[in-house]
């Protein structure tokens, strides 16, 4: 395969992993940002949702991190774990196979599980700034060997809550170490802070037209009344068939109430709102990036710091009464250069926040003044055959999965049985197949441990190892589905 990511001079097995993601040209944001970081230059980039840009400062990072240097050498800072999640996930996925380890930090987690984790071999930390304060002024984390220090979403990392928190890490890190601040708007407090403690940094604007931005998301309302709203609802989806839709509702019951309802008229759907378990919730949506359903109900959880592409339509089930939320809603669809639609039901009462929207935004939301029975009709029997597909294609990947390249598997023994790396590097050594170079990035928490099995090697060991002994302790192996 022609990968375009080549030409950074990156290496073979950074290439490799960006094959498997299926990254085979840099977007406009990557193509300006990679060659200027691995170059270790300080930048500032102004850069939309849904450009690429995580992946902009991952590949350098893990490009230039040192193995076989247990210390912590690229630091990100996130506004919310959510995001610091989705950052993790896009390091460990382009830095799997060069074994680079990275780790989340965030709050409303045990800080002792933390400072163990921290204790293990970590390359990369992301980390929401409360948390990783707490760390710093614990002594728990060590930055004194920082390459890169990155702050997302810097508009909101930057306000006046965080400033201090932001000048302190910067005040603490190696002078020689690398910056990047990435952010939708550059404000007075980010000018500020980055004249303060950048070198020279080269500012980096990705413009897209406005034109190009107007079309990229056709915006669209329906009058409907309460009585009718999930019967339109179902019409809208019928007459549009689109191949993925999130449906956006401003409460936990409504959403519960509309998952309820499509499950039992047989959509393939999931749901997902702010009381559910951060793990279930990370199931929830990978499951919905990997196509394993086409129709997410979502309280407002998934608008801001989630990235799914190729999301084809959004409804917004009622609207929504803050007016950014309406922006990063819709935001959802259109990603990635794609076009998207977003269609908004509105009721007698909610008129006003719908105008109120419209003079936020400045957009012409259109409206439909009735939704074609024909192609609601017809619209049943492509999604029927859509869903059918899909549910092929789910059996389907199942099949194909058997030949990865990588392969996470769960160990059911961790701290707590005093398991450790080493003793779980042992353990894999001695099994007739598995050479040093096949055992990727492992992860041992206190009750379970996690390892990635490379070189396609991972079903036949799967295959051939239903237990192995590890210390003298026979332990349970199986797939991880959570990757």
């Amino acid at each position: 395969m022609n990968n375009k990511f080549e030409k950074f001079n990156l290496d073979k097995n950074i290439i490799k992993a960006l094959n498997n993601l299926k990254y085979e040209e840099p977007s406009k944001v990557q193509e300006e940002v990679i060659p200027r970081l691995l170059s270790e230059k300080d930048v500032i980039v102004k850069s939309k949702t849904g450009s690429g840009k995580t992946a902009s400062f991952a590949v350098p990072l893990v490009q230039k991190v040192d193995i076989n240097n247990n210390s912590v050498q690229g630091l990100i800072i996130a506004p919310t774990r959510e995001l610091a999640l989705q950052i993790k996930e896009e390091i460990q996925n382009i830095g799997r196979i060069k074994k680079v380890r990275c780790s989340a930090i965030f709050g409303k987690q045990p800080l002792k599980d933390q400072i163990a984790e921290l204790k293990q071999r970590v390359h990369i930390v992301v980390a929401t700034p409360g948390r990783i304060m707490d760390h710093i002024g614990r002594g728990t984390i060590d930055l004194s060997n920082i390459k890169y220090f990155i702050i997302d979403e810097a508009d909101k990392m930057l306000h006046k809550g965080f400033v201090e928190d932001m000048e302190s890490i910067l005040s603490k890190l190696p002078q020689k170490s690398c910056k990047g601040m990435f952010s939708a708007t550059i404000d007075d407090n980010i000018n500020i802070v980055c004249n303060k403690y950048m070198k020279n940094p080269e500012m980096i604007d990705i413009k897209i037209d406005d034109i190009q931005v107007k079309k990229q998301i056709s915006e669209y309302f329906i009058k409907v009344e309460k009585e009718s709203r999930y019967e339109t609802l179902k019409d809208i989806i019928y007459s549009e068939c689109p191949n993925s839709t999130i449906i956006f509702a401003n409460t936990r019951d409504k959403v519960d109430e509309i998952y309820k309802n499509m499950k039992k008229d047989r959509f393939l759907v999931g749901a997902i709102h702010g009381e559910m378990s951060q793990d279930k919730r990370l199931f929830i949506i990978k499951d919905f990036k990997d196509y394993k359903f086409n129709i997410l109900v979502s309280s407002d959880i998934t608008s801001r710091g989630i990235h799914i592409d190729d999301v084809s339509l959004v409804i917004n089930y009622e609207v929504p009464r803050d007016k950014e939320n309406y922006v990063h809603r819709i935001g959802r669809t259109g990603r990635a250069d794609k076009l998207g639609k977003a269609i908004t039901l509105v009721s007698s009462n909610e008129e006003k926040y719908l105008n109120d929207i419209k003079e936020y935004t400045g957009n012409e939301i259109e409206e439909i003044n009735n939704i074609d029975e024909n192609k609601v009709n017809n619209g049943k029997e492509e999604l029927n055959k859509l869903q059918k597909n899909i549910l092929k294609n789910k059996k389907d990947n199942k099949k194909e999965n058997s030949n990865e390249e990588v392969t996470k598997i769960y160990l059911n023994v961790g701290k707590k049985k005093k398991i450790r790396v080493i003793d779980i590097v042992g353990a894999l050594s001695n099994i007739e197949g598995i050479e040093n170079e096949d055992i990727g990035v492992i992860e041992v928490k206190d009750v379970c441990s996690y390892v990635d099995i490379l070189n396609y090697k991972g079903a036949k060991f799967l295959e051939n190892n239903k237990e192995i002994t590890i210390k003298k302790k026979l332990v349970k192996v199986k797939k991880d589905r959570s990757y």
